[in-house]
């Protein structure tokens, strides 16, 4: 019987002693190591990739974000012409539409996870597409599919160079710019594939909405 107890005590407390020094060594010690050498070799990727102007921090280069002007009567945001818009977001919380995006809400991230078929999905595509063509003034042959489709994240940056393209005749008119000088900005800012051949190539909105305004700033 004291054997037994004396035994069980023993793996216990060697139980204990392995808890706690890997507590400590993986929930402490590798954590700060972690953590340091990241801050040391990659000081702005390990602060969330944040993006600053004017002495401020506007955004991650990693998050989409929205550029409204308000909202309408129903509550859906009112998109501002003035800047790019980036593509919709999938918006799994129950946000409202307005055609062509539903909120950049953070707390949620994920697809619509709406099949090709689904009847919502369908109408909500037509209706971007339709928004998008009478916004800027193009056949909706010609609406880019990024224009009117979310990612699988619902948070994406980026937009691709043809929908840039397409919006900066607009862009430019409602910030009484010249069309080929943002026309330039789009070309500055577009991002070739990754290694040259993984990936398409890309626009990140905020980065190329900072250099709008700047550029609008000298006129």
């Amino acid at each position: 019987m004291n054997n037994s107890v004396q035994n069980s005590a023993r793996l216990i407390g060697a139980g204990l002693r392995a808890v706690l020094v890997l507590t400590l060594v993986c929930g402490v010690i590798y954590p700060l190591v972690v953590t340091g050498v990241a801050q040391a070799a990659f000081p702005n990727k390990a602060n969330g990739s944040e993006i600053s102007h004017d002495g401020k921090t506007v955004g991650s280069r990693l998050i989409g974000q929205r550029y409204d002007k308000g909202q309408d009567k129903d509550g859906n945001p009112i998109p501002d012409l003035r800047f790019f818009q980036p593509r919709p977001s999938a918006g799994l919380g129950s946000n409202k539409t307005n055609g062509v995006n539903t909120q950049y809400d953070l707390k949620v991230s994920g697809a619509t996870n709406l099949g090709a078929s689904n009847t919502d999905l369908v109408k909500a595509v037509k209706e971007r597409k339709q928004w998008v063509s009478r916004t800027y003034g193009v056949p909706e042959s010609q609406v880019p599919a990024d224009a009117v489709t979310s990612s699988g994240s619902g948070l994406d940056p980026h937009i691709s160079p043809e929908y840039a393209r397409l919006q900066a005749g607009t862009v430019a008119k409602e910030n009484h710019l010249d069309p080929a000088k943002v026309r330039d900005l789009v070309q500055e800012h577009t991002e070739g594939r990754l290694l040259g051949f993984m990936g398409e190539p890309r626009v990140n909105v905020l980065e190329l909405n900072i250099a709008l305004k700047d550029l609008a700033k000298q006129h």
